[in-house]
């Protein structure tokens, strides 16, 4: 396993005025972890951290915190803090959690979602399908999905569902990026979302919810399989 992190996350160091100096911590480690330029289950080492992103032991620490209550960052005893790879039983359980709250998203969005906004859900996972056939890097592969997921909440219109989602998103980030990044997965995801547009479009809000659980389950099926394997 890599452990130094400046082997695998060249960063700059943050600047002092645009935001809060945390802030800027925060936001630099939340995005390289979820662009895997840092790796579940890589040590995050305070000293190297420090180095690269010329701030105090005590910013790095208040972000780590941060991003531990985010769940992206996990402590252990002993070897300190380190990117979180979630356990198969943790992420059997994200995947239904997901299942649950993107069906009810799916269902608000065929009650309140504008006609614009239906065809720029459509639209999204065109976008998503053409990333995909040109075989692109994960991170935009999961760039052209997250554009879906944008438009799908916005069109829900509830910020109760919003708050809830985006708790568990980074989490789930991970793991959507294991199961596309398995072979024919993403092309699958792509026929699946567009029966879930379709349904949205003949505002048939069961089959719309339904075509989505089924489209999250089908993903963790894949997941859960690389992650089995590698235990």
């Amino acid at each position: 396993m890599v452990t130094k992190t400046a082997t695998v996350w060249a960063a700059s160091p943050v600047g002092k005025a645009a935001a809060p100096l945390r802030e800027q911590v925060i936001a630099a480690l939340r995005e390289a972890i979820l662009d895997f330029r840092l790796r579940p289950g890589q040590r995050l080492i305070e000293r190297e951290l420090i180095e690269q992103l010329g701030v105090s032991r005590t910013t790095v620490r208040e972000a780590l915190r941060a991003l531990t209550s985010e769940g992206l960052v996990t402590v252990v005893p002993q070897r300190g803090a380190m990117v979180s790879a979630p356990t198969i039983s943790e992420a059997a359980d994200l995947y239904e959690v997901r299942a649950a709250l993107e069906s009810i998203i799916v269902t608000r969005f065929v009650e309140r979602a504008t006609p614009s906004q239906v065809i720029r859900l459509d639209a999204a996972v065109e976008h998503f399908a053409e990333v995909t056939a040109a075989d692109a890097e994960i991170r935009n592969i999961l760039a052209a999905k997250d554009e879906f997921y944008s438009v799908l909440i916005e069109g829900a219109a509830s910020s109760s569902l919003k708050q809830l989602i985006e708790g568990i998103q980074a989490r789930v980030r991970i793991l959507r990026a294991t199961s596309l990044s398995t072979s024919g997965r993403s092309e699958q995801a792509v026929a699946e979302l567009r029966s879930v547009v379709q349904a949205i479009k003949e505002r048939d809000a069961s089959t719309a919810a339904a075509l989505c659980a089924s489209h999250v389950r089908a993903a963790a099926v894949t997941a859960l399989a690389v992650l089995e394997s590698d235990t």
